[in-house]
């Protein structure tokens, strides 16, 4: 479905870049349409302004129409010394009040066309240079692509987010239906088990088989809570993290083969109390502790190392496994995505669904190196 969806963006994408690039060159070629009009505009412009001063002339109608045409294109007029000595389609109040505003005019748009030269026919020597400027509709031409370019794009962008924040609507719901469905089957069976362990507690010399089972059935009643915690807000309590963290450790440790060693490093706290969901953040931190195991082939080291700063406290899980390729540590977080031979992938992205969303913290590798382990980290808002 997302796939689908990302070729329908992609296409239309491409068509939106299309029809804007035919734009842009349609309008380029309007646009020097435009250009080449003005420019006989203002040699028809400079031939009528010089006919007025031809005593010769013997009707002025034509020029004076001409010249009264011209009411969108600036124009300066300069001197055989390129000394300003006329101009029209200027701002007059500004050339009178700032002496500065003319030179820069002419600078600007000298930079703009080539200009129009005039060479006196009695005298060479005498020369006149006219400088002329765009009207507002071949600006508007040129820079009109350009906006519809960046409306287009923010519209693209709009696009891809809605679709893209439903999409991920749709999948949290069927994260959240799967879980919930999950913990309703395992309900009736769980049931049963903890009415057959009951039953067996009054009968003699089952004393350790009963006290076994009833750990497993009470580990399958936590793992169904869990799950039907999933797509629900949890209830945060207040609970020493550090306690928690040991009693995971423990519980790993004790199915962890001999020769991994497990640490967990406080730096002389006893007690850190901040406000967790129990039953998720055990889930988080026994699965980042079993994604370690799995990395060291049953040989190694585990640090947990715990710290606790002015507004946030930060839980390290570091192993000395085989590491993370970089080819997939910006994946390892995306649902479905796994390199074990076994699972769904689903482990680590509701860990960083967990953390992320339920405890607004945030769930991140911070190192990764192969053939010397992975660190994860957990940062929780500090509760004071």
């Amino acid at each position: 479905m997302f796939q689908q969806l990302l070729n329908w963006r992609t296409l239309l994408a491409v068509v939106a870049i299309a029809i804007v690039t035919g734009t842009i060159f349609y309008s380029r070629y309007i646009s020097e349409k435009i250009a080449q009009e003005e420019r006989a505009k203002v040699e028809l412009w400079v031939e009528a302004s010089k006919s007025l001063l031809d005593p010769d002339e013997t009707s002025v109608s034509l020029p004076f129409k001409i010249i009264s045409q011209n009411t969108d294109i600036p124009i300066i007029e300069t001197n055989e010394r390129d000394s300003i000595i006329g101009y029209v389609n200027i701002d007059s109040a500004k050339a009178v009040n700032d002496i500065s505003y003319l030179p820069g005019r002419l600078k600007t748009l000298k930079s703009i066309n080539e200009p129009i030269v005039y060479v006196n026919p009695q005298d060479s020597t005498l020369v006149n240079r006219y400088y002329y400027g765009h009207t507002s509709l071949l600006n508007e031409v040129r820079y009109y692509p350009l906006i519809q370019l960046l409306i287009i794009g923010l519209f693209i962008v709009v696009v891809f987010i809605t679709v893209r924040s439903n999409y991920l609507s749709v999948q949290n719901q069927v994260w959240a239906g799967m879980a919930k469905e999950t913990a309703h089957q395992l309900g009736t069976p769980v049931s049963s088990l903890e009415g057959w362990v009951e039953m067996m507690k009054d009968m003699p010399a089952n004393e350790q088989i009963v006290k076994e089972l009833e750990k497993d059935v009470n580990r399958l009643r936590l793992v169904s809570d869990r799950f039907g915690k999933i797509g629900s807000i949890p209830q945060l309590e207040e609970r020493d993290l550090i306690t928690q963290v040991n009693s995971m450790v423990d519980y790993i440790k004790r199915r962890s083969p001999d020769k991994v060693l497990f640490e967990v490093l406080t730096h002389d706290k006893t007690t850190l109390v901040t406000k967790i969901s129990g039953p998720l953040f055990d889930w988080v931190i026994e699965n980042l502790l079993k994604n370690a195991l799995d990395a060291m082939d049953g040989k190694g080291k585990i640090t947990v190392n715990i710290l606790s700063q002015k507004d946030k406290i930060i839980v390290d899980v570091k192993d000395s496994g085989k590491g993370i390729s970089k080819q997939h540590l910006d994946k390892i977080f995306n649902p479905g995505f796994t390199t074990k031979k076994r699972g769904w992938g689903l482990g680590l992205s509701l860990c960083k669904r967990i953390i992320e969303q339920y405890h607004k913290g945030e769930l991140f590798v911070t190192n990764s190196e192969s053939g010397k382990g992975t660190t994860f980290r957990i940062v929780l808002p500090q509760n004071t």
